[in-house]
């Protein structure tokens, strides 16, 4: 990143980044996380060939999945580490930030590691507690204060069900550790059982910022940029693991077509509300919100390897354009909105791929069942393909015979790819319980689906234009707590 000036808005002063030096604790971090990145790559790999037992006493393991995740949290907090060193240069809280990037990267990889449900709960906890105060970090803006505040009350209730909920399944199974409770799951009374699975979702939800409970998400974009990317990135991620750690739970209280449904409403309504958004964050939050709607419906389906694949390479995509959300910003000039319109023979371009697409998927991960929730897997799937084939073909600067093979380029590189990490994430998940359990296909869930592919049609389209009413309740649903905009009168 270029040498530039960093302005106070609370000063008028200005402070060039040649004469600041950054505090030690900033020059060692990035060095010390892509060591820790590599270390934990090379126990990944090992693991993966030896199968050690790495477990201590009941208090922690250590398996495929822990590593999986370690080794995606430090790749991320290490990018965004060396990223910060230059960005925050300067910025009067710079050590601060720093402290507390590490201290999320640690919480995070206690909790994927606890057995015993004491550091479980509190790493759960400690994660909530460092991303807040990184939304508010710079204390004397007032509204990133008010920020920090308002996610932070988000995450203590988010927190609160959580322990509520393990509590209470440790207590009837008389067992304190993650995997004894799960092993007893059987001897615990229904009723008991589903109370726990509800706080547990609900948790999950407010952490991935799922509707009706996003508004922190919209409130946190005060956070510094790579703080952001590594909230999108990292954060709101952690309820996709959330879930499959309790997948046994979940499927044991049949409330996967819960967050299926719950998963699906957020991921239209959060498409819908960014076409809405002017400011490029504000947009990347409700893309983000929409993606962890995608990711809450693959575990509604039984598809637990899938919702950790789609978390990891979710976070690939949205640090990336956080991180270039600057060059975003001074590359485009206000202009009025692109009229939405595809004509005939480019629809069926773009249906030919996407069914392609999906047939490509089933066949290299073997999901070729019509008869269970795979096919709706393969739904996603054939959408994401379909998409991305629009956005080919729509453009004008390609002839035709462009579009054609940019788009069959796409189709067979982008589908082997994904395939491929999706069958790689399974693979390292295969000690894990109940990752990959398709579901029986239920009049519910195909009722869903119809809706939720005419809600994707009429976004695409821009049909929801021609409602002023639907328009301005979108509009209102994708705005920050008003307690964080605008509440300084300095």
């Amino acid at each position: 990143m270029q040498s530039e000036s960093l302005h106070n808005p609370l000063e008028s002063k200005t402070i060039s980044k040649e004469n600041i030096q950054t505090p030690f604790v900033s020059k060692i971090a990035s060095s010390l996380l892509w060591v820790l990145f590599l270390l934990s790559s090379a126990c990944l790999i090992f693991y993966q060939i030896e199968k050690p037992n790495w477990n201590f006493e009941t208090i922690f393991r250590v398996n495929g999945f822990t590593l999986l995740i370690w080794t995606t949290v430090l790749f991320f907090s290490a990018v965004l580490s060396s990223y910060a060193k230059n960005y925050v240069k300067g910025f009067k809280y710079h050590q601060k930030f720093t402290l507390l990037s590490l201290g999320f990267a640690v919480s995070v990889m206690v909790f994927v590691m606890s057995n015993h449900i004491l550091p479980l709960l509190l790493s759960w906890f400690l994660t909530s507690f460092f991303m807040a105060k990184l939304i508010g970090v710079n204390s004397d803006w007032q509204e990133a204060k008010q920020a920090g505040y308002f996610s932070l009350k988000y995450f203590w209730f988010g927190g609160l069900l959580f322990s509520v909920g393990v509590i209470l399944l440790a207590y009837q199974a008389n067992n304190y550790t993650l995997n004894g409770i799960l092993e007893s799951i059987d001897s615990i009374p229904n009723h008991y059982l589903l109370l726990s699975a509800l706080f547990i979702i609900v948790a999950a939800l407010i952490q991935s910022a799922i509707f009706p409970f996003h508004r922190w998400l919209l409130s946190a974009m005060t956070a510094p940029t790579p703080a952001s990317a590594l909230m999108h990135a990292g954060f709101v991620n952690a309820s996709g693991i959330l879930l499959t750690l309790f997948s046994v739970l979940l499927i044991a209280t049949d409330t996967l077509t819960l967050i299926f449904i719950i998963g699906g409403l957020t991921a239209i309504l959060a498409q819908f509300t960014k076409l809405l958004q002017v400011n490029v964050k504000q947009k990347l939050a409700c893309s983000t919100i929409a993606q962890m709607g995608f990711m809450i419906m693959q575990c509604g389906l039984g598809f637990f390897n899938a919702a950790i694949a789609h978390l990891i390479l979710h976070g690939f995509y949205k640090a990336y354009l956080f991180l270039s959300s600057g060059e975003e910003i001074s590359r485009n000039a206000p202009k009025d909105s692109p009229i939405i319109k595809i004509k005939p023979l480019q629809a069926i371009v773009v249906l030919i791929f996407g069914v392609a697409g999906a047939f490509l998927f089933s066949f290299l991960t073997g999901k070729t069942s019509m008869v269970d929730s795979s096919i709706f897997l393969t739904l996603i799937v054939a959408i994401t393909v379909g998409q991305a084939t629009y956005n080919i073909v729509k453009q004008s600067l390609f002839t035709y015979v462009e579009k054609l093979v940019f788009s069959a380029i796409l189709f067979i590189v982008g589908i082997a790819v994904y395939a491929l990490f999706y069958n790689l994430v399974t693979h390292i998940m295969t000690e894990m319980p109940m990752i990959e359990v398709p579901q029986a296909l239920t009049g519910l869930q195909i009722a869903f689906g119809i809706i939720f592919l005419i809600g994707f049609f009429i976004m695409k389209l821009g049909i929801y234009k021609n409602s002023n009413w639907l328009y301005v309740k979108l509009l209102n649903l994708s705005q920050p707590n008003k307690t964080t905009v605008f509440t300084s009168k300095k």
